[in-house]
């Protein structure tokens, strides 16, 4: 019964993990169309002060791209790290062997830089999705300045 749990819970983990990469791909290919619409439409302007929000926007979207980048980046750090914990309380790890005192410190250690590089993803992705959306009002907020820039 344990082991089915264990099983279960592993294919939890996969799915989630696998729904979180996708979402993050989803926004970094976003971000990418984003920078490239922009500059379609824009093909042929000339420069002006109107352009302003759409530059910030285009900033933004660039700002999302890195942050997408810098969240997959922790989240494989933390994966990784994740491994090396099994690994030491399995006592199978090279460097520390089946030592309970050795286990104990590569154990609070390990957790210490999880927890780290697991808040940074977070505060990547939170830092990714604001991007893009301060992006879309941006974008918005220029089309509204040209219509109203058109009509006078």
């Amino acid at each position: 019964m344990a082991n089915e749990s264990s099983e279960t819970e592993r294919e939890i983990y996969k799915i989630r993990s696998l729904a979180e990469q996708k979402y993050i791909y989803f926004l970094l290919a976003a971000s990418g169309a984003g920078i490239l619409f922009a500059l379609n439409q824009t093909k042929g302007a000339i420069l002006e002060l109107s352009q302003l929000p759409l530059a910030i926007g285009i900033f933004c979207w660039g700002l999302s791209f890195i942050f997408g980048c810098n969240h997959l980046n922790y989240l494989s750090g933390t994966m990784y790290l994740n491994l090396e914990l099994l690994k030491v309380q399995r006592g199978q790890h090279p460097d520390i062997g089946t030592n309970p005192i050795k286990i104990a410190a590569g154990d609070e250690v390990l957790r210490e830089l999880i927890e780290g590089d697991s808040n940074k993803a977070q505060l990547f992705a939170k830092l990714q999705l604001r991007a893009l959306m301060s992006w879309a009002l941006l974008y918005i907020c220029w089309h509204i300045l040209e219509l109203y820039r058109r009509t006078i």
